[in-house]
């Protein structure tokens, strides 16, 4: 079972999912390098944390009539969101809060995203970014219900909705097994909610990068670091919720937990890489057309399951 960490999990929690951020930049500039036809070398993977220093001393923009406030309150939202919801995830026994909600609370921390890209989005008083934020929106009402619909199966066959319970729940069988059509919706979800790879509409190239068009300096490191720290959060959730937690042989609880988070970090890394980017109005006709239905369907067979039982 997983127990509630000491106060030193608190810093340890953002610092394990900082570094997983950190490996999967490293993992898509290393595929970039690659595509380009340049030599895969220790820098190419270093490039795009080299020109941090860089980005911090760019010039703020000067834009007419902007809402300062609501837009630095967005940009600062998107990550900070990202490192909240580690608090409920388990790595291997523990966690930093083993909330009876828990489940409830990363679904919160990942709705949370999209008002703070909105307003990211809405305060530069800009047409691209505004378009942007609007196209997160659009995104979030496509991809936001099959998603719950697949937490919510995790949360059925558990009977909880404690993440170490529905860990402990997959005890011989994981969720990603018999539960396959959920998995998948979640990990297009963790996709969805950093808007990377096909879902990267909101920050398209036709709107010269739309939600990141006005932001420059530090706060382009902000939302930048929010996308990828929601990537790694996603992959460290998909472990407690379909790969069965920190169960597995010979190793112990944490290095499974590792193992199984990079390894679904990788996964998610080739498809942001490999993916080609989705229109929101075709993605949202797919979702409530064929998504939704089909998530509904696998929430009813554990429900199923359970009655049996």
């Amino acid at each position: 079972m997983v127990e509630a960490g000491a106060w030193w999990t608190l810093l340890a929690a953002p610092a394990i999912l900082l570094a997983l951020a950190g490996l999967a930049v490293a993992g898509h500039a290393v595929l970039e390098a690659r595509d380009a036809g340049r030599p895969v070398t220790p820098a190419a993977m270093v490039r795009p944390i080299a020109g941090v220093p860089r980005a911090l001393l760019a010039q703020p923009r000067r834009l007419p009539g902007p809402d300062v406030l609501l837009w630095r309150a967005g940009v600062v939202t998107v990550p900070v969101a990202a490192v909240l919801s580690t608090l409920v995830i388990p790595f291997g026994g523990v966690a930093v809060a083993d909330l009876s909600v828990g489940l409830v609370w990363f679904n919160a921390m990942e709705v949370l995203t999209w008002a703070g890209l909105w307003l990211a989005g809405w305060g530069p008083n800009a047409a691209f970014s505004l378009v942007g934020g609007y196209r997160f929106l659009a995104q979030g009402l496509a991809y936001e219900l099959p998603m719950m619909f697949a937490l919510i199966s995790t949360a059925t066959g558990a009977q909880s909705l404690r993440v170490g319970a529905i860990a402990a729940a997959q005890h011989g069988l994981w969720y990603a097994v018999w539960m396959p059509v959920a998995f998948v919706v979640y990990l297009a979800g963790v996709l969805a909610f950093s808007f990377l790879g096909p879902f990267a509409y909101p920050a398209g190239r036709d709107l010269a990068g739309g939600v990141l068009s006005e932001a420059v300096g530090a706060d382009r490191l902000l939302l930048e670091a929010g996308r990828w720290l929601w990537l790694a959060s996603g992959a460290a959730m998909a472990v407690p919720l379909f790969l069965g937690g920190g169960a597995g042989p010979g190793l112990p609880a944490w290095a499974w937990s590792l193992v199984k988070t990079l390894l679904v970090l990788a996964v998610l890394v080739v498809a942001v890489r490999r993916l080609p980017v989705i229109r929101a109005d075709r993605y949202v006709e797919f979702a409530w057309v064929v998504l939704i239905p089909l998530t509904i369907v696998q929430t009813l067979i554990p429900a199923l399951v359970d009655l049996n039982r």
